[in-house]
């Protein structure tokens, strides 16, 4: 069973968009950032037909079990359930938390994303057990991102007791900034999997936030 107190989430990685063309080119590179070192991925693809992602979660799945890393599917409740995913992450226009919550059990993680102290205190009532918090830079992977402020970040990083993590336009240039807010991990997409060699860049970012941590 999932330990989820003992969830790492310093380097979380969320997927880029599946062109439904290049599978084992997807699949190496998401291997090549678990080698080198993300700590938890998440699959997030919103176009994909259903038993083709369905498909895809599960030769993903196999990768991160055998790198004992955590699986999250995005959105897609019923992939999380079909396929044992080892958790959920929602919007704020999808599934409600506490919905969600119910369905996956308390042994399953529920995260939320947010981008306010209202949303962020909702998320917490309703049984996420950790938030998406950005985007806090510009980004170009999601077109109706809201970008929120590093003061935003701490006032809702102070409101609830939950994981906080960070995404949006997060590279190794600027990750420092947010780390040093104290947050639980950084989600990064285009930094790592746009990268020439993912497994370096991923073991880049592992390799600043443990300076920063320690420090």
């Amino acid at each position: 069973m999932l330990d989820k107190h003992a969830i790492d989430y310093s380097v979380y990685l969320v997927t880029e968009k599946y062109d439904g063309r290049h599978e084992e080119l997807f699949l190496k590179k998401i291997e090549q950032a678990l080698k080198g070192g993300v700590t938890l991925v998440q699959l997030r693809e919103k176009a994909l037909e259903t038993r083709a992602l369905y498909t895809l979660a599960k030769r993903v799945k196999t990768l991160t079990t055998r790198y004992n890393v955590p699986f999250i599917i995005n959105d897609r409740l019923d992939l999380a359930l079909a396929i044992e995913a080892d958790g959920l992450h929602l919007g704020q226009k999808d599934l409600p938390a506490s919905v969600a919550r119910r369905l996956l059990g308390e042994d399953k993680l529920l995260g939320v994303s947010a981008e306010t102290v209202e949303q962020a205190k909702r998320a917490e009532c309703d049984g996420a057990d950790y938030l998406g918090v950005g985007s806090v830079f510009p980004t170009k992977t999601k077109d109706d991102a809201t970008i929120i402020s590093i003061d935003a970040l701490r006032k809702i990083k102070a409101a609830v007791s939950l994981p906080i993590v960070a995404i949006g336009g997060i590279t190794l240039q600027n990750a420092g900034l947010i780390i040093k807010e104290k947050v639980a991990g950084v989600a990064v997409v285009s930094a790592i999997l746009g990268a020439n060699q993912p497994e370096q860049a991923a073991a880049a970012f592992r390799k600043l936030y443990k300076t920063i941590e320690v420090n």
